[in-house]
């Protein structure tokens, strides 16, 4: 394991056992765990080699956990940002690039600040007492400090229903918060002030020759990828996208050796892609390995991940992610190289072309929608039940509806209706419009104008940050490797937010840049094959697997004692829904399945500490 932990406050005797506390959970798979401490409190870190920096002096603790650079240099950067912190306070936050999360205890001046990178690669939490301040990787880290609260949040248990996770800042228990990406809190005399050190800020005017922008996004990405391999031995995931499959490219370029690639199948019509991962291996020469995930790897898999995971998560591709991580680090491999970030920086979801043609309806004359087309769709021709106007009328109802709620059109909980599915006294304790609220305030705070780069925004927050990188992060943690990702690297960034928004979406056309840029390098047939990824046939395992329907129903089963979801509804999504619709409902089995698997570890946890009331959201809900 590896992350940092810390605290300041009052002045105590026991500040190396309540250190060492806070950090059992990093040492777990044998990572040394370094301190540093003053009366007032301590930090820690355990990570690899070259992913731990600390530094001390009179009154001054700082620790770094990441791979970060401080200006061109990689060396004594700790030490670097100590004296940057002098002069600069929180904005010497800035001249840090990579993946990090930092903590400065300044005892001298009575403060603490706490930041992560860019794209919040690292998570960090944090939580004051009346005595100070506790800070951690993990919510495990906070709540081994004797004065950590320790009382759940319904409203995260509503957030994780709604977004299939818990978004930053909530974290699944009250007091506890997590910092967004880019972002640092400044700790002083009790007070506590969260402020951005740096945003993403677009420039949709710039238009300079494509031969000079793919000059410039070539060499960008490959310093990235040269960057991210580090020494030793190195991997790359390799769904056999446009993303992985150029990333496994470049990685053999800058190495100067044969990539080492891995890639998982599943043995199930309409989930395979291997055809495709071993395309982009043969054309890259790399040397190339498979695995096929089953129904029993799932079943295996499932209770280790929950436990692994620091709150409920239910990107199912945790699993294929998790178990391609662990081949390779069967393989010796200690870092993997992941694609992330490529479809959120250069338009490559498929949603940004649904949007668009949405958008198109808001471009008409205002007189033309509300005086014709509505008044003839849902009035005069409104019986008529005939498919081309009944898909007219989806049309537009959905173009009615303003970004980005249109998002959420398609949303499970919303789908079935927040009072259907969950308790009344549940639905007592939360406030249902606080997912929308976030969204919106996000989406409308981006510093653009496109709606292409404000959706950018919001998936480099809501889908990077809080899903698909805690995701890759948390597989590879687990399988014991390191994972980077070049996609995401600081120039990238610049790069991509200054690429006209016609640049990453043409009309319907996703990546119009990105695969010009790169129509040399990939093979045709991945640059225009359907973005698809590890995607987990769990629907169909469902119907067909007798071990795997067990563990998903009798977790379901239990999951009604808990008074969160309706008996009712379990019954019917597991009697009826989830056999008229495999893959629909059993996103939802899923989510509720990987909830009370969670809660079973808190509960078991709980028990291990007698005379405490350790955190688990069973005993609040």
């Amino acid at each position: 394991m590896s992350g940092l932990c810390g605290f300041y406050g009052r002045a105590q005797d026991v500040v190396a056992e309540v250190i060492s506390a806070m950090g059992k959970r990093l040492t777990t798979s044998g990572t040394e765990l370094h301190t540093l401490q003053t009366p007032f409190g301590a930090v820690a870190v355990a990570a690899p080699d070259g992913a731990c920096h600390l530094y001390r002096r009179e009154g001054l603790l700082v620790a770094l956990w990441g791979r970060p650079m401080l200006g061109e240099r990689a060396d004594r950067v700790a030490e670097r940002l100590a004296q940057l912190w002098q002069t600069s306070g929180p904005q010497a936050c800035q001249a840090l690039s990579g993946a990090f999360a930092l903590a400065i205890v300044d005892t001298v001046a009575g403060q603490v600040c706490l930041a992560v990178d860019r794209c919040g690669s690292l998570p960090l939490l944090y939580q004051r007492t009346p005595h100070g301040l506790l800070f951690g990787s993990s919510a495990a880290d906070l709540l081994s400090h004797p004065d950590a609260a320790r009382a759940a949040d319904p409203q995260a248990l509503y957030h994780y229903l709604h977004f299939h996770m818990i978004p930053a800042p909530h974290t699944a228990f009250a007091g506890q918060a997590r910092l967004l990406p880019g972002e640092y809190l400044l700790y002083r005399h009790g007070k506590a002030t969260r402020a951005s050190y740096w945003r993403l800020h677009f420039d949709e005017h710039n238009r300079p020759p494509f031969a000079g922008r793919k000059q410039e996004f070539r060499a960008i990405l490959q310093d990235a990828v040269r960057a991210a391999s580090g020494q030793g031995k190195v991997g790359a995931f390799l769904s056999g996208g446009t993303d992985s499959s150029t990333l496994a490219g470049i990685l053999g370029q800058v190495r100067d050796e044969r990539p080492q690639t891995y890639s998982i199948g599943f043995d199930v019509p309409g989930y395979d892609e291997m055809q495709y991962a071993r395309l982009a291996a043969h054309h890259f020469d790399t040397d190339h390995h498979e695995y096929y995930v089953t129904a029993d790897d799932v079943v295996a898999a499932v209770p280790k991940l929950a436990a692994a995971c620091d709150q409920p998560f239910a990107n199912a591709s945790l699993v294929p992610a998790y178990f391609c991580a662990r081949m390779a680090a069967a393989d010796g491999v200690t870092r993997m190289i992941g694609g992330d970030g490529g479809d959120e920086l250069f338009g490559g979801n498929e949603r940004y072309a649904r949007q668009a043609v949405f958008a198109r309806y808001e471009q008409l004359p205002s007189a033309c929608r509300q005086l014709l087309l509505e008044p003839l769709l849902f009035g005069a021709l409104g019986g008529l039940d005939v498919a081309p106007l009944r898909k007219a009328r989806s049309y537009v109802d959905q173009a009615l509806v303003s970004m980005p709620a249109r998002l959420e059109t398609y949303n499970l909980l919303r789908r079935y209706g927040p009072s259907e599915v969950l308790t009344t006294e549940f639905l007592a304790r939360i406030d249902t419009s606080m997912p929308q609220a976030e969204l919106d305030a996000c989406y409308w705070q981006a510093d653009a104008l496109a709606q292409i780069n404000r959706m950018q925004a919001l998936d480099m927050r809501f889908t990077l940050a809080d899903n698909d990188l805690p995701k890759v992060r948390q597989a590879c943690e687990l399988a014991g490797v390191e994972v980077a990702f070049p996609f995401l690297s600081d120039a990238m960034l610049e790069f991509s937010a200054r690429l006209a928004p016609e640049a990453k979406l043409l009309g319907t056309q996703l990546r119009h840049f990105f695969k010009q840029a790169l129509a040399d390098h990939l093979p045709r047939a991945i640059v225009r094959k359907r973005k698809h990824g590890f995607g987990l046939p769990f629907g169909h395992w469902l119907q067909e697997h007798a071990g795997l329907r067990a563990l998903a129903y009798d977790s379901l089963s239990d999951l009604k004692s808990r008074h969160i979801v309706r008996a009712s509804f379990i019954d019917a999504l597991t009697g009826r829904m989830v056999h008229e619709h495999p893959a629909y409902h059993g996103t939802m089995v899923w989510v509720l399945m990987m909830l009370e698997q969670w809660l079973r570890v808190q509960s078991a946890q709980r028990a291990e500490v007698p005379g405490t009331a350790h955190a688990a959201l069973a005993d609040h809900c």
